[in-house]
């Protein structure tokens, strides 16, 4: 597998501080695609075991929340090899964090039905990926707003509760709490039965 970027400090693709893999190789081509060329499978670097390591060495620093996969198209069978044992490797390193793939294919229809019984790679990335923003771009729903997304017919799906239910549960953003402290150290935004006050 080739990737064609590894973004550090990434906040644009899912919650909190990320580090992003941008693996190459995508057969979706999408219109308006804003990565054309990591359509080519063999565009950037090789993915090797000094990446991996690279990676998860970044990953070690505290104001990380996160890691986030992309493309080209993680899900494409041939870099499902190799990211199956991968992403592994960062669930067992990192059991905190997030771990989000945006993909091209649509979760229920593509991935759920027609990959999952054929590869066990799939399976095992299903295992390890917390939120699958899924759907091919297209151009002519594209919004500027929409929150991790890029046109409207993609959606932000919880895997693991969507794997426990049986049908797609979308993510929910959680609510983030802001605490200021000053002399007095007060609560803003957290109840009074909660926060003492």
């Amino acid at each position: 597998m080739y990737y064609a970027d590894i973004k550090k400090w990434d906040v644009a693709n899912g919650p909190g501080v990320r580090v992003s893999l941008f693996v190459s190789g995508c057969t979706h081509r999408c219109k308006g695609c804003f990565n054309e060329e990591a359509w080519d499978f063999h565009y950037g670097n090789p993915f090797t075991g000094e990446t991996e390591d690279e990676i998860l060495k970044e990953l070690e620093k505290s104001y990380y929340h996160g890691f986030t996969l992309l493309g080209g198209e993680p899900f494409e069978h041939e870099n499902q090899k190799v990211l199956a044992p991968f992403l592994k490797r960062v669930r067992e390193k990192f059991p905190g964090i997030s771990i989000w793939c945006y993909s091209g294919y649509v979760f229920d229809k593509e991935i759920l039905a027609d990959m999952l019984p054929k590869w066990e790679e799939t399976k095992e990335m299903l295992r390890y990926i917390d939120v699958l923003v899924d759907g091919r771009f297209v151009e002519e729903l594209k919004q500027v707003n929409l929150l991790f997304r890029g046109s409207a017919n993609q959606r932000l799906i919880d895997v693991k509760k969507s794997m426990e239910k049986g049908s797609v549960v979308l993510w929910e953003q959680p609510e983030y709490v802001h605490v200021e402290v000053k002399e007095n150290p007060n609560a803003v935004g957290i109840p009074p039965e909660v926060s003492g006050k």
